[in-house]
Formats: structure tokens, sequence, C-alpha cells
């Protein structure tokens, strides 16, 4: 097959339109090395190959570029949302990309006669009241919580909530008012829910107002009693205000945005390592907190750039607030009319804060600083464990290490865990399970054997990538089985270890098992590379432990109730549907059994003495 004849950039570029749209750089091998977006596109994807005053990262890019394709758009705005929703799909090489495909987490209040209180995260429900979003699963437990101590809402599963003929813990420890039995009437309830969402709103003068109504009528009423139990809530409501507003008192929804680089110079030059970039958001006139993002492809980017990438890539599938507060000047009419249209509101972005505005930011660039600090402060531990452990065991090429642990219950509920160590730092979304059968009970290396041959197998057949250490957890035995499933899928070049417990499993005293060395390694307590091999090791274990208690639960909570004659499954999905799971029906008595559609006095009784 004749070679492609060479980039001619000059002959290309004269044929652009002068027209807004998106360019890809593409390398010899049809790789996506950049995507970027334009007003004009001749004069930008031109100004790539000028000779002189490009910045030595997009000179490196040039060097490479073999081929450029391009897609007019109707507007720069158009362009930047196909920019970012490309950068999100392809990982060019030379685009800074920020990772964090989760959704946000919510408070919400369902729209039920008696409103439940909880925790959300994933599609929202017009049918449900949703207030957040919240920076982390930390802070949404944290609120609800509050809420419970203060309105006593509800907060179990509707399920459970239908079929309750007592009051549960909740309630004696005044943490829920007890709808579930008629222990507070609906328009009483709903007045707690409503002063709720007002407090979720930011209006916490509101309803301490209504609260103190609520009392001051109560006490011409005499009803002393529960007076005192809105002057608690008035107490504890303005408690958690003092705390949590960082304005004065205005419902302001917000997020702030700064930026911080690695060896970003005092005289505005730009930092040529790590960057760290702080969101720190802000609902209803309260702090929620913040997250910090470290992006990759950042390294020598001005911080503008890394701030515009933000914008563009966090909010492509977000909502934005009606006010984003930013450190840096950045050309932001595209940016605000791309998160207008995604909103469906006007989006402003604040490029120069002053006041209370500028100590938010001020205070996000503080938590972007100390965030980065950390992050290296780790990173150059993990790399001095790393550098310790390739010495000790003579393999230079260490990078990334995939560790194996097995768990079950003397056979039963068998799961392999596979997980993943790689650039200094464990990488979650790699991490798998492989759930264990049709093998003898306890035969540990048989389902090592299994696991290595599912993990490995289209390695053996071109694809996926060989790690440069595989680590299993075990002695000899394991390591053998390992060694005999590589061997079968024709994997032989493969880095394999054992990590053996020491004389009565005590930390520090681990064996490092080779296959075919007689005499294990044994590092000392205190070496670094011991440490990351615990690390890694602790993580495997905990990975299974955790799919395997899962899966555990899940097998016996269908056998406990498949053993019982006469229960079968139309029942048992009744019995389980009605108390919200096994647990409740655990809890059931004989009385409660029996009201259960299909369950008669004797079976009831039955299934209770089983169970029991």
């Amino acid at each position: 097959m004749p070679e492609a004849p060479p980039f001619d950039a000059r002959a290309f570029c004269a044929g652009l339109p002068a027209q807004p749209g998106v360019y890809r750089m593409l390398n010899a091998k049809g790789e996506v090395l950049y995507v970027g977006k334009a007003v004009d596109l001749r004069k930008r994807v031109a100004s790539y190959f000028q000779k002189t005053g490009l910045a030595p990262r997009t000179r490196l890019m040039v060097s490479q570029v073999a081929g450029v394709e391009t897609t007019v758009t109707r507007s720069e705005a158009e362009a930047l949302l196909l920019e970012n929703n490309l950068i999100k799909a392809l990982s060019p090489r030379y685009n800074i990309l920020f990772r964090d495909d989760k959704s946000y987490p919510y408070v919400v209040l369902t729209g039920h006669r008696f409103p439940r209180l909880g925790f959300y995260r994933g599609a929202l429900d017009r049918r449900h009241r949703y207030f957040g979003p919240f920076p982390n699963t930390g802070v949404v437990r944290e609120s609800i919580q509050l809420l419970q101590k203060v309105f006593r809402l509800r907060t179990c599963e509707d399920s459970v909530f239908s079929n309750r003929t007592r009051p549960c813990l909740l309630y004696q420890i005044r943490r829920c008012s007890g709808p579930c039995v008629n222990l507070i009437g609906e328009d009483a309830y709903g007045a707690d829910a409503r002063a709720a969402a007002l407090f979720l709103e930011g209006k916490q003068t509101e309803a301490v107002e209504s609260i103190t109504r609520k009392m001051q009528e109560a006490a011409a009423a005499q009803a002393y009693e529960q007076a005192a139990v809105f002057r608690d809530q008035i107490q504890s409501l303005r408690k958690i205000r003092e705390r949590q507003f960082v304005d004065n008192g205005r419902a302001l929804d917000a997020d702030v945005i700064a930026c911080a680089l690695e060896g970003d110079g005092d005289d505005g030059s730009i930092g040529s390592g790590r960057v760290c970039v702080n969101l720190a958001m802000i609902r209803g006139g309260r702090h929620l907190g913040d997250k910090s993002f470290f992006p990759q492809n950042a390294e020598g980017c001005d911080p503008a750039s890394v701030v515009e990438a933000f914008l563009a890539q966090h909010y492509l599938q977000r909502e934005a607030p009606g006010l984003v507060v930013v450190g840096e000047k950045i050309r932001r009419e595209a940016l605000q009319a791309m998160l207008a249209g995604a909103s469906g509101r006007r989006v402003t972005i604040s490029t120069a804060p002053t006041g209370e505005r500028r100590r938010w930011l001020d205070m996000a660039a503080e938590n972007a600083r100390i965030a980065l600090e950390q992050m290296l402060g780790r990173q150059a531990s993990q790399e001095a464990r790393l550098q310790a452990l390739q010495q000790a065991l003579d393999m230079p090429g260490i990078g990334r290490i995939e560790c194996f642990d097995i768990s079950h219950s003397q056979g039963e509920a068998t799961i392999a865990s596979c997980v993943v160590y790689d650039n200094h730092a464990m990488r979650n979304s790699e991490y798998r399970r492989y759930n264990i059968g049709g093998l003898a009970p306890g035969d540990d290396y048989a389902a090592m054997r299994a696991a290595l041959s599912r993990r490995y197998h289209r390695v053996a057949e071109g694809e996926g990538r060989l790690p440069d250490l595989i680590l299993i957890d075990g002695g000899k035995g394991q390591v053998s089985a390992a060694q005999e499933a590589l061997a079968e899928l024709g994997v032989n070049d493969a880095n394999l270890l054992g990590v053996a417990k020491g004389e009565m499993r005590k930390p520090g005293l681990e064996q490092l098992v080779f296959p075919g060395m007689q005499k294990p390694l044994q590092l000392p307590r205190d070496h670094p590379g011991l440490h990351l091999i615990q690390q890694i090791r602790d993580e495997a274990h905990r990975f299974a432990i955790h799919g395997h208690r899962a899966r555990l639960g899940r097998s016996r909570t269908r056998s406990s109730l498949e053993q019982i004659e006469g229960v079968g499954a139309k029942r048992r999905q009744n019995l389980l549907a009605r108390f919200g799971g096994l647990k409740g029906v655990l809890t059931a008595s004989i009385e409660e059994l029996q009201q259960t559609d299909g369950i008669s006095r004797s079976l009831a009784e039955r299934i209770y003495k089983e169970l029991h």
C-alpha cells in the first residue's frame, strides 16, 4: 500500500471557510491529538503552522500532525458544545481533560401525602422536590441528619412506611414524628415539611418566623410542651444558620471556581506541573462544601485555559446555577451562551468579583492551593514507595500493578477481586469482580486460576494490556495456580508475586513469593516498597470482601424464604414487598405476617418458626 502524501498545511488552510467550527488534529495513525473550536476556522487552524510564536507544548503537538478534520457550526457557542462533546468521547492527548462522570447528590422531599426526606442521585422526577446539588454524599447525609433533628421528617422507604404497626427507633430517639402510625396529623406534618423546604431553599429567616408564630400560638393555648418543641427547633435552626451562611442572608445560588498550579510563580509565570481546580457550591446562601479536581494533560497551560476547559466540560451534562464566579480573565461570551442553553435560563460568569464574592473566591483559591499541596505530597510518597519496590524486586519498569484476592464463607458465594494501581494511584474505575462458581467449595487455587483466566484471556488474544506486576494475595499454592492459568493462555512473560501473610498474620511480616523460588523475600517492616504492597493488597481484600458480602446477602435472602414449605415465588415477593426486604420479614410478628396476601395463620406461624 503506497504511503500517504505529507500533510500540506498551507494548502489545507487556504481551503477552509472563515466560519465558526471545530477542528481535530490527527497523527499518522489517525488518532486524534487535539480538538479545538474557532470563531474563524481558517485563521485559527493556520495559526498552528506559523514558524514562530508557539509554546513548546503546541510545537510538540504540531510536529506530530499528519492531518486535520473540521466541522462547521452555526455559532461559537455551538462549536464550544461540539468541541467538549468530542473531548469527552475521544480523550485527546493534548486537551485538558476533567474526569468527573458521577452525578452529584441531592436532598429529596417526595411528593407523598407524608413526604419522605432522603438522599437522591440520578435523573430528577417532577413529582418530587430536589435541593442541591451537593459536592459530596457526606454533606447530604449531614443535612438530612440536621433536618431530622429539627423537623422530625420520615426517612423510611414507602414499602416500610405503609406496613408499620408500631413506631420505629427513630421515633423513640426523637428523629421522626411517627406519621406511619398516625402519631402526627397530616396538616402538622405538612407544616414541618414546608419549613424544611424553606430551610433547604436558604430561606431560614422565613422558616424561623413560621415556627415562631406556631410557638406563640401554642403558648397562648397553654400547650407548653408543644411550644417547647417549637422553641428547640428555632434554637437549632439559628445555630445551623450561624454556621452555614456565607453572605448577608441572601438566598443566592452560585458556583465559585478557583485554580492553583504547581510551580506558578508570583510574577504571573505559568506553572509547569500539576493543576487543581476547586469548585465551591453555594445554594440558598449556604456554603454546601467544595470539591477539588485534578485534570489530565494540563501541564504548562495557563490558568485561564484550565478554567475555560473546566467550565465547558463540567457543565456539559449538568445544570449551572445563575451565577458562576471565577478568578481568571476568560472569554466568557460563548461559555455563558452554552451554559444558558443547557440550563434553560440566564447564566452570568463573573470574572472580576468584589466584596463578598471576592471573599468566596479567595476561600476557593486557598482550598485549591491546599488540595494541590496535599495531592503532590501523596504523589511524592507514592513515587518513593514505587521506586523502593522497583529496587527491592529488581524490576525497574514497574508502573502498573494488578492485585487479585479470593473471598468466600466456607466455600459459599466465592468472589475474586482485581484492583489496579497505575500512575501512582489506585484506579477505582478499573476494578473488577468475578463471580466464581462450578468449583469445589473452598478451592482457592481453582478460584485463582479461574479469575486470572477471565482477566487475561483478551491479552492472550492480542487485546488489552498486561500489567508490569501481578500481585497474588496468597502463598506458593496461589502463585502456582496463577502461573498455570497464564501458561494455559500462552502468557509467559508476566511478572508474578505472591504476598503471603507472615507469622501470626501480623502486618509487616509478609513474605513475598516468586514463582519457582524456594526462599521467599521478606522486606523490613518500615520498607516503603512493603507499604505499597500492603496498600494494594489491603484494597484488593476490601474490594473482595465487599462483593462477597453483597453476593452472600442476596443468596441468603432468597434461600431463607425458599426453604420454607408453602412459600413460593409469589408469596416471597408479597412478603418482601410488604416488609421492605428480608430484614423487615425477620422483625415481623405472626399477626403482621398473616396480614400479607396469600399468608394464612398456620403459614405465618410456620414462617415465624423457620426464621427464628
